[in-house]
């Protein structure tokens, strides 16, 4: 595929719009070829014209609401994103590890992470390494753990979040330094959601808190987890981060949660503790509460720092970030609060969120760097506490 197909934008209005007119066009075309057939004295060549039309607008009609959903979401941006190649689609990491030449900007490498001790079945994990990485001696860098929502997969923090768009923009203007972006698999699958919890058939806290640091450290020469690891992470990510922070802070001393919702849920909204209870926790309501964001918080965690940024129009998760960050604030945990005016559960926001905190977040795992504060007030973000 040519470079100049896959960049084509496929969320705009212009292709929405496009698409849905060529769509009407298809079916205004199947409707004079059933009129056409419909005069056949073949019996055989009818139904044969209907059934083909039938068929072909039903596919039509999907499409164009896949196209509408996607631009809803601001999901898979550009024609490469749909079809594999668009920013994730990164070289392997033998090639990375291989490399002696110091590149002008950040490389993407999918990267298998094997769940050697949880034993969770993870698509290959997504890492963005800053160019100063490639120097020799290798420096021992930071790491940003981002992590993905459901629906979804570990390129999504690439192909439709920015985020190494982010961390470039930041190695530019910081001599080639940047934390590592590390993105892995928290589901298994497209649309499963795990809420980053240990099930029966799922392990994938240990996997995210025992095989993911042991390869990554191993492969990549990092920084020790600690204080030198954050954890963030977009919807049910966002909740992930959360508990993740909370239940191991000598692992993730930092957290940012865009968008998640008061703790792991199997639904879109802050109630159905029952079924998740039921669905996530084996029945166990202890178990559950041991994963409870606000129960978590609520107790003094030295050296734990958070982030919470939710749009106003995204009902739950706002309500969701307002409450974490004031029982955080109240057990004395650094926290930061922004509610973006307007914003919704989508990618301009998760986008938005990832740059509002990213100079925080290297400040907390970079301890040489001065630690700025939440972003200057704008027309878009009044909301702010913490």
């Amino acid at each position: 595929m040519g470079a100049a197909v896959s960049t084509i934008t496929i969320t705009g209005p212009g292709f929405v719009v496009g698409f849905a007119v060529a769509g009407l066009g298809v079916l205004v075309l199947l409707v004079a070829g059933v009129r056409r057939a419909g005069r056949s004295r073949r019996r055989t060549v009818r139904v044969a014209a209907r059934a083909a039309a039938g068929a072909t607008a039903l596919v039509v009609l999907l499409a164009n609401a896949l196209v509408g959903v996607n631009a809803g979401l601001d999901y898979l941006r550009t024609v490469g994103d749909v079809v594999g190649t668009g920013p994730a689609a990164g070289v392997g990491v033998a090639q990375l590890l291989l490399s002696r030449q110091v590149p002008a900007t950040g490389e993407v490498a999918d990267v298998p992470i094997p769940g050697s001790v949880s034993g969770f079945a993870a698509r290959p994990a997504v890492v963005w390494l800053p160019p100063v990485w490639f120097a020799r001696p290798r420096p021992q860098l930071p790491v940003v753990v981002l992590l993905h929502g459901t629906p979804g997969r570990p390129a999504d923090w690439v192909d439709s979040g920015g985020a190494a768009d982010v961390a470039d923009a930041w190695a530019a203007a910081h001599h080639g330094v940047a934390p590592i972006l590390v993105m892995p698999d928290v589901n298994g699958t497209y649309t499963a959601d795990s809420e980053c919890v240990d099930t029966p058939g799922s392990r994938v806290e240990t996997y995210l808190t025992r095989d993911v640091p042991r390869v990554v450290t191993h492969l990549f020469g990092t920084a020790p987890p600690g204080r030198a690891w954050a954890v963030a992470g977009l919807s049910e990510g966002g909740t992930c981060a959360v508990v993740l922070a909370a239940r191991h802070p000598a692992l993730f001393a930092t957290f940012g949660d865009y968008a998640g919702l008061l703790g792991p849920r199997t639904g879109d909204t802050n109630g159905g503790v029952a079924d998740t209870v039921a669905a996530l926790f084996d029945g166990s309501r202890a178990a559950f509460d041991a994963h409870d964001p606000a129960t978590l918080l609520a107790r003094p965690a030295p050296g734990l720092a958070g982030w919470f940024e939710a749009g106003d129009a995204d009902t739950d998760p706002a309500a969701a970030a307002r409450r974490l960050s004031a029982v955080a604030s109240g057990a004395g945990t650094e926290s930061h609060l922004v509610v973006v005016p307007g914003g919704g559960h989508d990618f301009d926001l998760f986008s938005r969120a990832l740059t509002d905190s990213w100079p925080w977040l290297v400040a907390r795992v970079t301890p040489a760097v001065p630690e700025p504060g939440p972003p200057a007030l704008s027309s878009r973000c009044p909301c702010r506490a913490g």
